[in-house]
């Protein structure tokens, strides 16, 4: 893969301002919520690009989740087992987007979007593939106690379906697409809408992610808290990648596993994400984030 760098556009234009001059309009629509009820607020929320996420699934014992709820999947009133600790340190690999290497997209206005699926500013392409929704849940361990880490941001990044990235692959290195920040609400809930990525050669089916403390320090990778990747499971992959357009996943995926990953070789526990939908109905990736 090559390392294109995103196209530079002119600082007048008010779509590539930085995520700097998107937080005073997030922030007064934000304070426009308090008077607002009902319907409007609904409305001015999703202005704002925020979704509501779902309720964790019921707990048993001390906190932890069921017996069959998959590893790493939101689960109890809070899903964190304190013994397992921290989610694992990852590298954000060689096209982050995120100043550490090249092009740097969370410094431009827009950034801060729950839809991940198109491109925005002067971009316009749509990345195609299975309809996915991806719901984190940030909380911040600090010894015995579990707390919801609330305002703080993820910055979310994957592959398209044809193993590629945004803004670093020659025929996306335009695009921006597949790449955006949520910030967590009091619950530290946070969503995104994208699409189900590819196995390209060499590595597990996986999302990228990085950890901010708020929206305001979601500027580079200099400010992360952490950074890590979710792991996909084999049976949704293999229900996914059956379908029209991810032809080289079945390939790429029949020469790998979760064990022989070099990032998930190690242990994914913490890092498998439950994953319920279908094909026809789309997919929804549920994972417990705990820093």
């Amino acid at each position: 893969m090559s390392h294109r760098s995103h196209d530079e556009h002119d600082e007048t234009d008010e779509h590539d301002l930085g995520l700097s001059h998107d937080l005073p309009k997030i922030m007064a629509r934000r304070g426009l919520l308090g008077l607002l009820g009902g319907v409007g607020a609904v409305a001015a929320l999703s202005a704002c690009g925020a979704d509501d996420t779902t309720t964790p699934n019921g707990t048993t014992g001390q906190g932890r989740p069921p017996e069959d709820a998959p590893p790493g999947g939101m689960g109890g009133d809070s899903g964190v087992d304190v013994a397992e600790g921290e989610i694992p340190e990852e590298t954000a690999g060689p096209y982050p987007g995120d100043g550490s290497n090249g092009p740097n997209v969370l410094t431009e206005s827009g950034v801060v979007r729950s839809d991940l699926t198109s491109s925005f500013g002067t971009a316009s392409g749509v990345a195609e593939g299975i309809p996915t929704t991806v719901r984190l849940r940030v909380y911040d361990l600090d010894g015995d106690e579990v707390t919801p880490l609330a305002g703080a941001a993820v910055y979310l990044w994957h592959c398209d379906r044809e193993g590629r990235y945004s803004m670093y692959d020659d025929e996306v290195a335009d695009e921006n697409y597949l790449r955006g920040v949520q910030e967590a609400d009091a619950d530290g809930n946070l969503t995104f809408t994208t699409i189900f990525p590819a196995c390209y050669a060499g590595r597990w089916p996986h999302m990228h992610f990085e950890v901010y403390a708020s929206l305001a320090a979601a500027t580079g990778a200099e400010n992360k808290l952490r950074t890590s990747q979710l792991a996909l499971p084999e049976g949704v992959c293999d229900d996914v990648y059956a379908t029209e357009g991810y032809e080289q996943s079945v390939r790429n995926l029949s020469r790998l596993s979760l064990d022989s990953d070099n990032i998930f070789s190690d242990g994914y526990s913490l890092q498998l994400a439950k994953v319920t939908g279908s094909v026809e109905d789309g997919y929804t990736v549920t994972l417990n984030v705990p820093v």
